[in-house]
C-alpha cells in the first residue's frame, strides 16, 4: 500500500431531518472526503449515503451535488471508490457506475490488504431476525416492484419515500443506537457465525447506526462504522492497524 490508506464510512443519510441540516452535513462529508484524498488508495461508502435515492431513466433526486461531485473528483484523480447500497438507497442502479466511475456492490465483499481479509458490506437483512424486513427488501428489490414505482411521477413517488421515512427512527432519532451488549448485537452473531467457516480478520459494516469495535473470540474484529447524524465516524486501515475514528466532533 505504501503509505496510502483504507477509508471506511457509511449512513450519511442525506436528505433529513431538514434541508438545512442535511446540507450542513453533506459539506462535513465532503470536508472528510477532502482531507484524506492525499493519502487514500481505495474509499468505501457502505451504504444509506441517501435517506432515499431512486433512479427513473432520464431522473435521479434533486441534491446532494456536492457529494457527488466530489466522488467525480476523486475517481478522477485515479482513486477506487465502491458503493454499497443500503437499505435506503436499495434501488441504486447505474447512475454511479456510469457518471462517476464507481463500483456498485449489492451484497457483501471480501477483499484482501497486506494479507488482512476484509469482510465488508452495509449489514441489512444479515443474522438472526428481522424478518419482516427481510421480506420487505425481497418485495423492493423485485423487478415488478420497481417496474410499478417506476410508473409513478418523480414528485409524487419522491413524497412517498420521504413521508414513509420520517417515521423510520433509523433516519433521523438515536432510540435504538444503545449497546446492549454483543450477544444481541445481530451484525456481531452473523460475524461469528460466519467465522465457522471462513477466515476474515474484519468486519466491517454499517446499518446500525451506533460506532462499534468489537473482537471475535480473539478470532477476528466486528466494526460498525456508526453514522454522521451525530457520531461523524469513519474507519481507516493503514496497512497495519484498523481505526475507528471521528471527524470533527
Amino acid at each position: 500500500m505504501s503509505n496510502k490508506k483504507i477509508y471506511f464510512a457509511s449512513d450519511f443519510h442525506l436528505g433529513v431531518p431538514s434541508r438545512e441540516s442535511s446540507l450542513k452535513r453533506e459539506k462535513l462529508v465532503c470536508k472528510w472526503l477532502d482531507s484524506i484524498k492525499h493519502d487514500a488508495a481505495e474509499i468505501f461508502l457502505v451504504g444509506d449515503l441517501f435517506d432515499f435515492w431512486y433512479e427513473y431513466k432520464y431522473t435521479v433526486p434533486k441534491g446532494t451535488v456536492r457529494l457527488i461531485g466530489k466522488i467525480a473528483e476523486l475517481t478522477d484523480a485515479g482513486i477506487p471508490v465502491h458503493f454499497f447500497v443500503g437499505n435506503h438507497d436499495l434501488w441504486m442502479k447505474d447512475y454511479f457506475i456510469e457518471e462517476l466511475n464507481v463500483s456498485i456492490h449489492h451484497k457483501p465483499i471480501t477483499k484482501t490488504f497486506n494479507d488482512k481479509i476484509f469482510y465488508i458490506g452495509h449489514g441489512d437483512g444479515l443474522g438472526p431476525g428481522d424478518n419482516w424486513y427481510k421480506l420487505l427488501r425481497k418485495i423492493f428489490a423485485s423487478k415488478t416492484c420497481q417496474w410499478l414505482f417506476s410508473r409513478l411521477h418523480p414528485n409524487f413517488a419522491f413524497y412517498i419515500a420521504k413521508q414513509s421515512s420520517k417515521r423510520k427512527k433509523e433516519a433521523t432519532g438515536n432510540e435504538d443506537e444503545k449497546f446492549l451488549g454483543a450477544e444481541n448485537e445481530w451484525l456481531y452473531l452473523y460475524s461469528r457465525d460466519y467465522l465457522k467457516e471462513n477466515k476474515v480478520d474484519f468486519f466491517v459494516f454499517g446499518h446500525r447506526h451506533l460506532p462499534l469495535d468489537l473482537d471475535i473470540e480473539g478470532r477476528a474484529r466486528y466494526i460498525n462504522l456508526g453514522e454522521w447524524i451525530q457520531y461523524n465516524t469513519y474507519a481507516v486501515f493503514d496497512g497495519e492497524k484498523m481505526e475507528l475514528k471521528t471527524f470533527e466532533s
